[in-house]
Protein backbone atom coordinates (compact mmCIF):
# COMPACT_ATOMS: atom_id res chain seq x y z
CA UNK A 1 0.00 0.00 0.00
CA UNK A 2 2.68 2.26 0.37
CA UNK A 3 3.47 2.16 -3.11
CA UNK A 4 0.14 3.85 -4.08
CA UNK A 5 0.48 7.57 -4.40
CA UNK A 6 -3.55 8.51 -5.59
CA UNK A 7 -3.12 11.88 -4.66
CA UNK A 8 0.29 12.73 -6.52
CA UNK A 9 -1.04 14.31 -9.58
CA UNK A 10 1.58 16.30 -11.31
CA UNK A 11 -0.16 19.20 -14.01
CA UNK A 12 0.49 17.33 -16.73
CA UNK A 13 -1.36 14.51 -15.29
CA UNK A 14 -4.78 16.51 -15.26
CA UNK A 15 -3.98 17.82 -19.24
CA UNK A 16 -3.68 13.65 -19.85
CA UNK A 17 -6.92 12.70 -18.32
CA UNK A 18 -8.38 16.34 -20.19
CA UNK A 19 -7.38 15.15 -23.21
CA UNK A 20 -8.58 11.52 -22.91
CA UNK A 21 -12.01 13.05 -21.87
CA UNK A 22 -11.96 15.19 -25.17
CA UNK A 23 -11.13 12.14 -27.12
CA UNK A 24 -13.62 10.38 -25.65
CA UNK A 25 -16.38 12.72 -26.05
CA UNK A 26 -16.02 12.98 -29.53
CA UNK A 27 -15.57 9.25 -29.96
CA UNK A 28 -18.87 8.95 -28.47
CA UNK A 29 -20.11 11.97 -30.65
CA UNK A 30 -18.97 10.06 -33.68
CA UNK A 31 -20.41 6.86 -33.07
CA UNK A 32 -24.05 8.04 -31.15
CA UNK A 33 -26.94 7.33 -33.40
CA UNK A 34 -25.38 5.00 -35.05
CA UNK A 35 -25.36 0.90 -35.25
CA UNK A 36 -21.14 1.84 -34.82
CA UNK A 37 -22.23 1.87 -30.80
CA UNK A 38 -24.21 -1.55 -31.22
CA UNK A 39 -20.78 -3.08 -33.25
CA UNK A 40 -18.80 -1.59 -30.05
CA UNK A 41 -20.25 -3.59 -27.67
CA UNK A 42 -20.21 -6.99 -29.82
CA UNK A 43 -16.58 -6.15 -29.47
CA UNK A 44 -16.93 -5.97 -25.60
CA UNK A 45 -18.63 -8.65 -25.57
CA UNK A 46 -16.14 -10.68 -27.37
CA UNK A 47 -13.22 -9.45 -25.29
CA UNK A 48 -14.91 -10.29 -22.28
CA UNK A 49 -15.37 -13.84 -23.41
CA UNK A 50 -11.81 -13.94 -24.91
CA UNK A 51 -9.97 -12.85 -21.07
CA UNK A 52 -13.18 -15.59 -19.42
CA UNK A 53 -11.56 -18.67 -21.26
CA UNK A 54 -7.95 -17.64 -20.76
CA UNK A 55 -9.31 -17.41 -16.85
CA UNK A 56 -11.12 -21.17 -17.03
CA UNK A 57 -8.24 -22.47 -19.21
CA UNK A 58 -11.22 -23.08 -22.29
CA UNK A 59 -8.32 -23.76 -24.57
CA UNK A 60 -10.08 -24.29 -27.96
CA UNK A 61 -12.51 -21.33 -27.39
CA UNK A 62 -9.66 -19.35 -26.00
CA UNK A 63 -7.91 -19.76 -29.14
CA UNK A 64 -10.67 -19.09 -31.43
CA UNK A 65 -11.06 -15.65 -29.63
CA UNK A 66 -7.00 -15.30 -29.47
CA UNK A 67 -6.89 -15.43 -33.54
CA UNK A 68 -10.04 -12.56 -33.66
CA UNK A 69 -7.86 -10.13 -30.88
CA UNK A 70 -4.70 -10.73 -32.66
CA UNK A 71 -6.02 -9.02 -35.76
CA UNK A 72 -8.57 -7.23 -33.87
CA UNK A 73 -6.99 -3.58 -34.76
CA UNK A 74 -7.06 -4.38 -38.37
CA UNK A 75 -10.51 -5.40 -37.79
CA UNK A 76 -11.68 -2.37 -36.02
CA UNK A 77 -10.27 -0.41 -38.72
CA UNK A 78 -12.39 -1.93 -41.09
CA UNK A 79 -15.26 -1.82 -39.14
CA UNK A 80 -15.11 1.50 -37.86
CA UNK A 81 -14.10 3.07 -41.02
CA UNK A 82 -16.68 5.61 -41.28
CA UNK A 83 -16.35 6.71 -38.00
CA UNK A 84 -12.90 6.83 -38.02
CA UNK A 85 -12.74 8.81 -41.20
CA UNK A 86 -15.51 11.38 -39.74
CA UNK A 87 -12.61 12.06 -36.79
CA UNK A 88 -9.87 12.59 -38.54
CA UNK A 89 -11.67 14.92 -40.83
CA UNK A 90 -12.65 16.44 -38.02
CA UNK A 91 -9.17 16.97 -36.62
CA UNK A 92 -7.52 17.83 -39.69
CA UNK A 93 -10.25 20.23 -40.70
CA UNK A 94 -9.98 22.53 -37.72
CA UNK A 95 -8.48 25.57 -38.38
CA UNK A 96 -6.15 26.71 -35.82
CA UNK A 97 -6.19 29.99 -37.02
CA UNK A 98 -9.44 30.98 -36.45
CA UNK A 99 -10.67 31.73 -32.62
CA UNK A 100 -14.30 31.07 -33.73
CA UNK A 101 -13.29 27.72 -35.30
CA UNK A 102 -10.94 26.74 -32.62
CA UNK A 103 -13.47 27.37 -30.08
CA UNK A 104 -16.39 25.63 -31.88
CA UNK A 105 -14.71 22.04 -31.46
CA UNK A 106 -15.07 22.51 -27.59
CA UNK A 107 -18.80 23.70 -27.81
CA UNK A 108 -19.46 20.44 -25.55
CA UNK A 109 -18.84 22.70 -22.62
CA UNK A 110 -21.66 24.62 -23.22
CA UNK A 111 -25.65 24.30 -23.20
CA UNK A 112 -25.77 21.16 -25.28
CA UNK A 113 -29.78 22.00 -25.63
CA UNK A 114 -29.09 25.28 -27.11
CA UNK A 115 -28.73 26.43 -31.05
CA UNK A 116 -28.29 29.35 -32.88
CA UNK A 117 -29.89 28.10 -36.14
CA UNK A 118 -32.65 29.38 -36.91
CA UNK A 119 -34.64 25.85 -37.50
CA UNK A 120 -37.71 27.34 -37.65
CA UNK A 121 -36.66 29.55 -40.73
CA UNK A 122 -35.33 26.46 -42.65
CA UNK A 123 -38.00 24.42 -41.74
CA UNK A 124 -40.57 26.86 -43.07
CA UNK A 125 -38.79 27.91 -45.97
CA UNK A 126 -38.67 24.22 -46.78
CA UNK A 127 -41.97 23.53 -46.72
CA UNK A 128 -42.81 26.29 -48.78
CA UNK A 129 -40.46 25.23 -51.56
CA UNK A 130 -42.24 21.53 -51.61
CA UNK A 131 -45.48 23.34 -51.83
CA UNK A 132 -44.34 24.52 -55.47
CA UNK A 133 -41.89 21.84 -56.34
CA UNK A 134 -38.90 23.87 -56.13
CA UNK A 135 -35.89 21.39 -55.27
CA UNK A 136 -33.32 22.41 -52.63
CA UNK A 137 -30.54 20.91 -50.64
CA UNK A 138 -29.28 22.55 -47.21
CA UNK A 139 -26.31 20.78 -45.79
CA UNK A 140 -26.08 21.77 -41.03
CA UNK A 141 -22.44 21.37 -40.51
CA UNK A 142 -21.89 20.13 -37.17
CA UNK A 143 -18.38 19.58 -35.59
CA UNK A 144 -16.53 18.67 -39.03
CA UNK A 145 -15.78 21.75 -40.23
CA UNK A 146 -16.51 21.66 -43.99
CA UNK A 147 -14.60 24.91 -45.19
CA UNK A 148 -12.99 22.02 -47.53
CA UNK A 149 -16.20 22.24 -49.81
CA UNK A 150 -16.84 25.82 -49.66
CA UNK A 151 -14.34 26.73 -52.52
CA UNK A 152 -16.38 24.18 -54.75
CA UNK A 153 -19.33 26.99 -54.83
CA UNK A 154 -19.54 30.61 -54.17
CA UNK A 155 -18.60 31.68 -50.27
CA UNK A 156 -20.92 33.64 -48.75
CA UNK A 157 -21.62 35.57 -45.09
CA UNK A 158 -25.70 35.62 -44.49
CA UNK A 159 -27.67 35.56 -41.77
CA UNK A 160 -30.27 32.85 -42.26
CA UNK A 161 -33.84 33.71 -42.85
CA UNK A 162 -36.71 32.19 -44.95
CA UNK A 163 -37.14 34.70 -47.12
CA UNK A 164 -33.10 34.38 -47.86
CA UNK A 165 -33.70 30.64 -48.31
CA UNK A 166 -36.47 30.80 -50.80
CA UNK A 167 -34.16 33.28 -52.85
CA UNK A 168 -31.31 31.01 -53.37
CA UNK A 169 -33.38 27.84 -54.22
CA UNK A 170 -35.52 29.72 -56.66
CA UNK A 171 -35.70 28.65 -60.20
CA UNK A 172 -34.28 31.05 -61.72
CA UNK A 173 -31.64 32.22 -59.72
CA UNK A 174 -28.23 31.95 -60.74
CA UNK A 175 -27.37 30.11 -56.69
CA UNK A 176 -30.17 27.69 -56.77
CA UNK A 177 -28.01 25.00 -58.20
CA UNK A 178 -26.06 23.03 -55.84
CA UNK A 179 -26.02 22.55 -51.97
CA UNK A 180 -25.72 25.74 -49.79
CA UNK A 181 -23.70 25.36 -46.38
CA UNK A 182 -25.58 26.46 -43.08
CA UNK A 183 -23.11 26.96 -40.06
CA UNK A 184 -24.64 28.97 -36.60
CA UNK A 185 -26.60 30.35 -38.53
CA UNK A 186 -24.83 31.80 -41.25
CA UNK A 187 -25.28 30.84 -45.29
CA UNK A 188 -21.71 30.17 -45.09
CA UNK A 189 -21.35 29.06 -49.32
CA UNK A 190 -24.06 28.35 -52.04
CA UNK A 191 -23.82 26.40 -55.52
CA UNK A 192 -21.13 23.96 -53.78
CA UNK A 193 -20.82 21.18 -55.44
CA UNK A 194 -21.21 17.64 -53.11
CA UNK A 195 -19.35 14.09 -53.24
CA UNK A 196 -22.18 11.60 -54.62
CA UNK A 197 -22.96 8.38 -53.50
CA UNK A 198 -23.41 5.74 -56.39
CA UNK A 199 -23.16 2.97 -54.09
CA UNK A 200 -25.76 3.03 -51.75
CA UNK A 201 -29.29 1.40 -53.46
CA UNK A 202 -31.71 4.38 -52.94
CA UNK A 203 -35.17 4.53 -54.58
CA UNK A 204 -35.33 5.40 -57.91
CA UNK A 205 -37.68 8.55 -56.96
CA UNK A 206 -34.95 10.24 -55.45
CA UNK A 207 -32.28 11.48 -57.67
CA UNK A 208 -28.85 13.42 -57.63
CA UNK A 209 -29.75 15.79 -54.32
CA UNK A 210 -30.17 13.03 -52.00
CA UNK A 211 -27.47 10.93 -53.41
CA UNK A 212 -25.45 14.27 -52.86
CA UNK A 213 -27.09 14.03 -49.15
CA UNK A 214 -26.02 10.68 -48.39
CA UNK A 215 -22.62 11.42 -49.59
CA UNK A 216 -21.72 14.04 -47.31
CA UNK A 217 -23.36 12.66 -44.41
CA UNK A 218 -21.87 9.48 -44.52
CA UNK A 219 -18.46 10.91 -45.11
CA UNK A 220 -18.85 13.89 -42.33
CA UNK A 221 -20.81 14.41 -39.48
CA UNK A 222 -22.99 17.06 -41.28
CA UNK A 223 -27.00 16.47 -41.42
CA UNK A 224 -29.05 17.42 -44.85
CA UNK A 225 -32.08 18.64 -45.85
CA UNK A 226 -33.69 17.67 -49.04
CA UNK A 227 -36.64 18.92 -51.23
CA UNK A 228 -37.46 16.59 -53.80
CA UNK A 229 -38.15 18.89 -57.35
CA UNK A 230 -40.65 16.02 -58.41
CA UNK A 231 -42.63 15.36 -55.48
CA UNK A 232 -42.13 18.19 -53.04
CA UNK A 233 -41.10 15.62 -50.36
CA UNK A 234 -38.85 17.24 -47.35
CA UNK A 235 -36.09 14.85 -46.35
CA UNK A 236 -34.04 14.63 -43.50
CA UNK A 237 -30.77 12.63 -43.85
CA UNK A 238 -28.32 11.79 -41.40
CA UNK A 239 -25.30 9.31 -41.36
CA UNK A 240 -26.22 8.58 -44.68
CA UNK A 241 -29.76 7.35 -43.69
CA UNK A 242 -32.95 8.95 -44.61
CA UNK A 243 -34.06 10.13 -40.94
CA UNK A 244 -38.06 9.09 -40.79
CA UNK A 245 -40.05 11.43 -39.19
CA UNK A 246 -44.41 12.42 -39.17
CA UNK A 247 -44.46 16.55 -39.06
CA UNK A 248 -42.69 19.09 -39.09
CA UNK A 249 -42.66 19.47 -35.67
CA UNK A 250 -41.21 16.19 -35.20
CA UNK A 251 -38.41 16.91 -37.93
CA UNK A 252 -37.59 20.58 -35.36
CA UNK A 253 -37.16 18.80 -32.49
CA UNK A 254 -34.25 16.27 -34.42
CA UNK A 255 -32.43 18.79 -35.94
CA UNK A 256 -32.44 20.48 -32.77
CA UNK A 257 -31.44 17.73 -30.87
CA UNK A 258 -28.96 16.44 -34.03
CA UNK A 259 -27.32 20.46 -34.06
CA UNK A 260 -27.64 20.93 -29.90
Amino acid sequence: MENLQLWDFRFIDFVDVFLVAILLYYIYKLVKGTVAINIFIGILVIYLAWRLTDYLNMYMLYSIFDGFMKVGIIALIVVFQPEIRKFLLMVGSTNLGGKRNLFKNFKFLKNDDSTSTDIDAIINACTKMGASNTGALIVLERNNNLDFLTNTGDEMNILVSQPIIESIFFKNSPLHDGAIIIDNNVVKATRVILPVNNEKNIPERFGLRHRAAIGITEKTDAVALCVSEETGQISYIKNGEFEMFKNTDELREKIKNDLG
